[in-house]
């Protein structure tokens, strides 16, 4: 395995996903070498998973789902520091996933993206997370992800 994300990235034959901006905000803002993410939202081709965990969508659905997000988030990643070796540690993530309240596998939903994370970046991916399920997304998307990543200022 090697130590750059993006040959980690075709090791895998992933790519990251770029996601539309809709509304007032930014993709990432930054405060010192800390990079505050916008949610992420798993799009399959052109069009957003949507559903719900426990009604509509199962856990491998959510798991697909999540990975997808993750790409995603990959994606603003790659846009906003152009190599995504300049990230050195994904400190934390937030998954909150549109499920009935029955649902209870939050976790193993979340881990697929986590897992994705750390695959692509090695030890800087590993973070700490909280993953909750909600009554409703935007959209009806089947889960939104957003993430706080350490990288350092580019320095000329």
């Amino acid at each position: 395995m090697t130590d750059d994300p993006a040959k980690r990235l075709d090791e895998l034959d992933l790519d990251p996903i770029t996601l539309p901006v809709f509304g007032s905000f930014e993709p990432i803002v930054r405060t010192g070498d800390l990079l505050h993410t916008m949610g992420h939202w798993p799009l399959d081709g052109d069009q957003p998973v949507t559903g719900r965990l426990g009604d509509d969508l199962d856990v491998d659905d959510g798991r697909r789902a999540a990975r997808l997000a993750a790409l995603a988030l990959i994606g603003t990643l790659a846009d906003e520091l152009g190599d995504l070796s300049r990230v050195l540690c994904i400190a934390s993530m937030l998954v909150t996933i549109n499920a009935t309240p029955e649902f209870g596998d939050h976790t193993a939903v979340a881990d697929a993206a986590s897992d994705l994370l750390i695959d692509v970046f090695g030890p800087p991916g590993r973070h700490a997370r909280l993953a909750v399920g909600v009554a409703s997304l935007p959209g009806n998307v089947a889960l939104e992800l957003t993430a706080v990543v350490e990288a350092p200022v580019e320095t000329v």
